[in-house]
């Protein structure tokens, strides 16, 4: 009974992990927040779970940022400036979750999440020329997006991604520099939390990094194949259900 009960929790897990990549590697954004989600779903407590999900990120953010690298969606001086401040922000919000209860932050961050959802959905119904400019708040938007994530067991690509395609910038350079980006601030704060809490389980581990290393390689070919609007009203609607989703669960509606 206990290996078939082992089993089913690997294999749901390599489920989670392969679905969670698909979608972070085309939309930039959601293996923290639905991995991190379902494990909480699972009964782990809210800083492994995060460890768990950012350890796993290690392998699947390399391989989804080799392959926006292999299509050429990457812009690096975009990866440069949101990369350093970045890792800062994520090396504070690990600690914090480490040692403070994370989770009365979450209300902010999912309003803020709906109100960034709603704005893209607006600009994929009016779309406004896109831009290859340098997006001059990067930094910033950078050390709250790694704090967010590190912290909230997930945001990095739903705070980044959704402010950078609000303001205007192509979606496909976008999405392909946050995942490649997002390699070095997952990687700091999968180190934070080993050094605050010890190494993850292995058995999760593994399941959620073999379905999103499965997964990753998809990633770099549908955002290069997907028309701009389309893949602005997929962020755009999947960021106002996840905000929605946490923000029922933070008022206890559901």
């Amino acid at each position: 009974m206990i290996v078939d009960a082992l089993s089913v929790d690997f294999a749901l897990l390599f489920a989670i992990g392969f679905f969670a990549q698909l979608i972070d590697g085309a939309l930039g954004m959601a293996f923290g927040v639905i991995s991190t989600s379902a494990m909480l779903t699972m009964g782990l407590p809210p800083a492994q779970a995060s460890a768990i999900a950012h350890t796993a990120e290690i392998f699947t953010t390399a391989a989804s940022a080799g392959s926006h690298l292999y299509h050429r969606n990457v812009d690096w001086r975009l990866v440069t400036r949101l990369g350093v401040a970045g890792v800062a922000g994520a090396v504070l919000g690990a600690w914090v979750l480490s040692n403070v209860d994370g989770q009365m932050i979450r209300p902010f961050v999912a309003a803020y999440l709906l109100a960034i959802g709603v704005l893209i959905l607006l600009k994929a119904i009016r779309p406004t020329p896109q831009s290859d400019v340098e997006f001059r708040l990067a930094p910033p938007l950078g050390l709250a997006g790694g704090f967010l994530d590190a912290s909230g067991g997930g945001g990095w690509g739903p705070v980044v991604t959704s402010t950078l395609i609000g303001s205007g910038q192509a979606p496909r350079k976008v999405i392909g520099s946050v995942n490649t980006t997002e390699f070095f601030v997952t990687t700091a704060a999968a180190t934070t939390f080993f050094i605050e809490l010890g190494a993850s389980p292995l058995y999760e581990l593994a399941a959620l990094v073999l379905g999103g290393v499965l997964a990753a390689p998809f990633g770099g070919w549908v955002v290069k194949h997907i028309r701009p609007r389309v893949l602005m009203t997929a962020v755009g609607v999947l960021v106002v259900m996840l905000a929605a989703w946490q923000l029922a669960r933070a008022f206890k509606l559901i």
